[in-house]
């Protein structure tokens, strides 16, 4: 080997080894509890209540699974083929009018929270209004098709959630859009990155999206089922009982169990449903809450547009989304 292929040996860089990520681990961690289903459930039948806790946790995942699926799916392909250009053409020059214009492209551009926020930002960098950006942040992940299906499938014979949970979400959406509009400043927002996310090409872009997305939503399903199903069995059925006999109680508690428990929200209606001794306004609070600000979206926001952005919008989001519920629970309901 002369001296030149010795040198042109020496820089070619070594070929990456292929290294299973998070998302594979996911979906083998999946398949064994697949599998050996019929082993777990034998050694907890000695114990009834992991019994009972194991069944509510089970019916959880396996019922939002596909939904949320679906959603990171759809969210993953608007990322990477839905060029940004495309909401300044489509968006009114009027930002009071492109508020509800954005939030109804929610239903028809569907995402999850966790992509709605760069996704938002992204946007902003981009030339659209921050007032139309942050209304499509709030309503793309609480009224898209997946979202409003699955509410649908996990309150079977009661439609009016569905469309409780639509008009709640919209309305709360724009009402947000529109106090930016007026007393927003631009010096809150910070412009985020989400370049890790860029793939060499739009179907590489689909799939780190993608990936991406339904590891952090997987992820916050699993624990949002496990703390359902622990509040169900662990927690004495009186304790449940007495918090949602008291309306205000019960409407209280739900807001801040979504805060807390941050479930994605093309699954968040089937861990509302397993509360079976709430009444059906507090579940929407629950509902229209968590898709809007839980722990999650307040770190992602705080991480992506900065402290200053998150410490007010945060707070007048719950505030706004937790009285919308309600009265759109008081008449829907």
């Amino acid at each position: 080997m002369t001296l030149t292929e010795e040198a042109t040996a020496a820089e070619a860089p070594e070929k990456e080894r292929w290294r299973p990520g998070g998302l594979e681990l996911f979906v083998v961690l999946l398949l064994v509890v697949a599998v050996f289903s019929q082993q777990i459930a034998s050694l907890a039948s000695n114990y009834p209540g992991v019994q009972a806790g194991a069944t509510i946790f089970v019916s959880i995942v396996v019922q939002a699974l596909p939904f949320l699926a679906l959603g990171v799916m759809l969210s993953g392909f608007i990322t990477a083929f839905v060029p940004p250009s495309f909401w300044r053409k489509a968006l009114p020059k009027n930002e009071a009018l492109a508020v509800p214009v954005a939030c109804a492209s929610g239903v028809v551009l569907p995402g999850c929270e966790c992509a709605s926020v760069p996704v938002s930002g992204g946007l902003m960098a981009r030339g659209v209004a921050p007032s139309a950006a942050l209304t499509f942040l709030l309503a793309a992940p609480a009224i898209n098709p997946v979202v409003l299906v699955s509410t649908y499938v996990a309150f079977p014979g009661q439609p009016e959630m569905t469309l409780a949970r639509f008009v709640a979400s919209f309305t709360t959406a724009v009402l947000m859009g529109w106090l930016w509009l007026r007393f927003g400043k631009t010096q809150w927002l910070r412009i985020p990155d989400r370049s890790h996310l860029v793939g060499d090409n739009k179907w590489h872009t689909f799939r780190l999206s993608a990936a991406h997305d339904f590891l952090h939503a997987g992820g916050f399903l699993v624990v949002g089922g496990l703390a359902a199903a622990v509040l169900n069995v662990a927690v004495p059925p009186s304790v449940l009982d007495s918090l949602a006999s008291n309306p205000l109680t019960a409407i209280l508690v739900m807001a801040v169990l979504a805060v807390v428990l941050c479930i994605c929200s093309e699954a968040d209606a089937f861990v509302a449903a397993s509360f079976s001794q709430f009444p059906m306004t507090s579940k929407l609070v629950f509902l229209v809450v968590g898709p809007m600000v839980d722990l999650k979206l307040v770190a992602l926001q705080g991480g992506t547009f900065g402290r200053r952005f998150v410490t007010r919008f945060a707070p007048a989001t719950f505030i706004v989304a937790t009285l919308t519920a309600c009265i759109v629970g008081w008449f829907l309901l």
